[in-house]
């Protein structure tokens, strides 16, 4: 099997595990959610993750952690402490499926963010799956206000959350190895974290205590996958298959809590995945 194609392929299969870990993840955040704070959540998340780092660190040395990319580290590290922090707020106050939908209606946005970052214009027939998608993540909002949740929209800031570090963690993976941009990420989250779980603190049930350890190693699994897939394929192949959470969050919401989309949000989330796949795929000369 030539070098290439077997670097895809690898990639892909990184790319379906994520999507796997990250919806198991989720239901079980919906859950503790109901026992603890989010803020406890994110922030026991990012310590264990940080912890699950030290030995990496210790054999390495602190050497392991001089970067040349300070500034791409910190937009990475606070794009995506706020992705997962606006992620789990959404995740308790709307279905489970239109949360990881919206979430994963990132690579919608990834073409403004290069256009507006990275001073890239794209073709002006490579917007139009932009534009379908936007119709679709509309219909999923209910413009008429009959199941308008203002929480949706915090899954909407979580997706543009989630194309910042999309295209953060690409640019890092082009030089930087993989344990040190996810300890930095980690780390920082956690720096983050502490001062609203801290303002947002109460008592922590046992019954909650192993549901957060798992969620914490669920998200470090994520994390590692999501960040070894980019090194061996690029978004061109990453960013589709991430809408099988979309299947696997809406196969879990139905299974625990019987939310069932009603026929507007089916089709919203026909044209956002349509509109995520073909932006996607017609920008993919620009890796």
């Amino acid at each position: 099997m030539p070098y290439q194609y077997s670097n895809l392929l690898l990639g892909a299969a990184l790319a379906l595990a994520t999507t796997l870990v990250m919806s198991l993840a989720a239901a079980a955040t919906k859950y503790t959610a109901s026992l603890v704070s989010i803020e406890q959540i994110v922030l026991v998340q990012y310590l264990i993750c940080t912890l699950i780092m030290l030995p990496w660190l210790g054999r390495k040395g602190i050497s392991a952690l001089k970067t040349e990319k300070p500034g791409l580290h910190l937009a990475r590290g606070l794009s995506g402490w706020l992705c997962f922090y606006t992620y789990y707020l959404a995740l308790n106050e709307i279905p489970l499926g239109e949360a990881s939908l919206l979430r994963n209606s990132a690579p919608l946005i990834v073409p403004l963010l290069v256009l507006i970052w990275l001073k890239y214009r794209m073709p002006l027939f490579h917007w139009l799956p932009v534009v379908i998608g936007f119709i679709g993540i509309g219909l999923v909002l209910k413009p008429d206000g009959s199941h308008f949740n203002p929480w949706h929209l915090a899954a909407v800031a979580s997706a543009i959350l989630l194309s910042v570090s999309i295209v953060t963690t690409r640019m890092l993976t082009l030089t930087e190895p993989i344990n040190r941009i996810l300890f930095y990420y980690f780390a920082l989250s956690a720096l983050f974290s502490l001062p609203l779980a801290l303002s947002q603190w109460r008592p922590v049930p046992l019954a909650s205590v192993p549901l957060m350890i798992g969620i914490s190693l669920s998200i470090w699994c994520t994390m590692w996958l999501y960040t070894k897939a980019y090194s061996y394929a690029k978004a061109t192949v990453i960013a589709p298959i991430s809408y099988f959470g979309v299947l696997f969050a809406g196969l879990l919401g139905w299974l625990f809590w019987q939310q069932v989309p009603d026929m507007i949000a089916v089709v919203g989330a026909a044209l956002v995945i349509a509109g995520g796949i073909g932006s996607v795929w017609l920008g993919r000369e620009k890796n």
